[in-house]
């Protein structure tokens, strides 16, 4: 299977910096945040279920059925203007077992959340509407991932809140490895993603199995 794209040739060169949000509070109705546990620290974001309600939905359905818990950080982008700008990637990277059925692109000239320094938002292939459970984080600003003319991009949906001390560790790993628009960019000892925790509303798992738990019999 593929691994999820989230990733421009452009983005590399023009990626910029601007504000970080990281130090708001989330404010204003429809914002639920999440805390993701791993083995660099927590990072706390802060989803927009009102600007950019199926991809918060996708994305807490991951949470709240622990699909993301035992996943990591396994890929770090930098820009060739900085090293220390870019995204790191996250998520359940290859493993079908956990996967979701896709959700449809929310683009962010439909839902105005940009790619700023500290968002989150949904990686996918080669088709806009295939995001499952893999994600993103920016470190920078990241103009070119959003949606302009006929190019869609790719689905912001909340920022950080918390932690962008740990997103910029993961960051500065070393990475490699790799093939094709993501040689080089695989972090050797991908980060683990403990658990991801719920801190606002009531969990709604999907209740579908959960095939990643079954212990499958040795084979013979």
């Amino acid at each position: 299977m593929r691994r999820p794209i989230i990733v421009l040739l452009a983005f590399l060169s023009s990626i910029t910096v601007a504000a970080s949000p990281a130090s708001k509070a989330p404010a204003g109705a429809g914002m639920v945040r999440v805390r993701l546990v791993t083995a660099a620290g927590d990072i706390v974001v802060a989803l927009d279920t009102r600007r950019a309600p199926r991809t918060s939905a996708n994305f807490l359905a991951y949470v709240d059925d622990g699909r993301l818990d035992g996943t990591g950080f396994y890929r770090a982008v930098h820009a060739k203007s900085d090293p220390k700008r870019g995204f790191i990637q996250g998520g359940i990277d290859t493993q079908a077992r956990r996967m979701l059925p896709s959700v449809p692109l929310e683009p962010t000239d439909r839902t105005g959340i940009r790619h700023l320094d500290a968002t989150i938002s949904m990686a996918h292939g080669d088709n806009p509407d295939s995001a499952t459970g893999n994600f993103s984080i920016t470190v920078g600003a990241a103009p070119a991932l959003d949606a302009q003319g006929s190019y869609r991009g790719y689905a912001a949906f909340g920022h950080v809140v918390a932690g962008m001390d740990v997103v910029r560790r993961i960051m500065a790993l070393p990475t490699g490895g790799g093939r094709g628009v993501m040689r080089g960019q695989m972090i050797l000892a991908p980060v683990k993603l403990i658990r991801a925790i719920r801190l606002d509303g009531t969990p709604h798992p999907t209740g579908r199995v959960k095939p990643w738990l079954i212990e499958l019999p040795p084979r013979r």
